[in-house]
């Protein structure tokens, strides 16, 4: 068993996202207000770095979707942090629609002024635009379905089903600029970059399925270790010879071969997709001393 290929380096960043990237700059001049969406599972990794370079200081609200997934005590320390550092936080849920409207009042309230100084001029009011832009699988489709509570756009659990950039009239006062989901040219950080493939903001051909079954195995076991005994029945791991684990797991969850032998291939795509599907509970992944 190579346990070497832990060492995987990911640095993931198609094309599409270098010419997302110029659209939005080319465009910026024509908006009013930016929504910024994070995931509340990885407020700090689904973060795009350098979004100040692009976004040339517009309004900003920071919205944080998937609230009713994540580990509240966890991720509230994260948005109170943001919340010092001066950004608007809202954190919604995309089930419920829970705090979705507070996006328009607060966007409204952002830009009341404009259309005042635009009547001093003499010039009629119009619709405020707002670009929305985030990592990949954030829920950008599902927050903009929300806010014109019809279907709008496609929504898929995997990176890359926003194509192009497009406008959506969300509200009869607001335009809004939807874009595909964007990453920064050089991932540094690997722990937040892995924690990103977890939750599909990173295409899963980019790193063997091993890599990432155990690190889903270290990060739960190190902040959810019950979650581990609830799913699989393990209350510790020897990260140094995974084969017992792998072992049992395939045993309990019947990960077998034609010939019957254990399949820890299988067992490998089974944890990664039990964490995908949530069976692992409400969970965050970042923790702010580590941000």
């Amino acid at each position: 068993m190579d346990n070497n290929r832990q060492n995987t380096t990911i640095n993931w960043y198609p094309g599409h996202m270098a010419k997302t990237r110029r659209e939005i700059t080319e465009k910026m001049s024509l908006i009013d207000i930016v929504y910024e969406v994070i995931d509340a599972r990885m407020p700090l990794s689904s973060k795009i770095v350098d979004i100040d370079s692009f976004i040339k200081g517009k309004p900003r609200l920071l919205i944080v979707t998937k609230y009713d997934l994540c580990d509240k005590k966890e991720t509230d320390i994260i948005l109170d942090f943001y919340r010092q550092e001066g950004y608007q936080v809202i954190p919604v849920d995309l089930l419920t629609g829970k705090n979705v409207p507070m996006i328009i009042s607060l966007t409204k309230e952002c830009m009341m002024d404009m259309n005042a100084k635009r009547k001093e001029k003499g010039m009629k009011p119009r619709p405020i635009r707002a670009l929305i832009v985030g990592s990949p699988n954030v829920g950008k489709s599902t927050l903009i379905n929300r806010l014109v509570e019809k279907k709008a756009t496609a929504i898929g659990n995997r990176p890359g089903v926003t194509k192009n950039l497009g406008w959506i009239r969300i509200h009869k006062d607001i335009e809004l600029l939807d874009s595909p989901g964007i990453l920064w040219p050089k991932l540094e950080n690997q722990k937040q970059a892995t924690i990103l493939a977890c939750f599909s903001a990173i295409r899963e051909e980019i790193l063997d399925v091993s890599v990432l079954a155990v690190f889903i195995l270290k990060i739960l076991m190190e902040y959810y270790p019950d979650r581990i005994f609830r799913r699989y029945g393990l209350d510790s791991i020897d990260f140094s010879d995974l084969e017992p684990v792998l072992t049992m797991i395939a045993q309990k969850r019947g990960a077998l071969t034609k010939g019957g032998e254990f399949d820890y291939d299988k067992v490998y795509h089974l944890i990664v997709r039990d964490f995908k599907e949530g069976m692992f509970g409400s969970i965050t992944l970042d923790r702010l001393e580590e941000g």
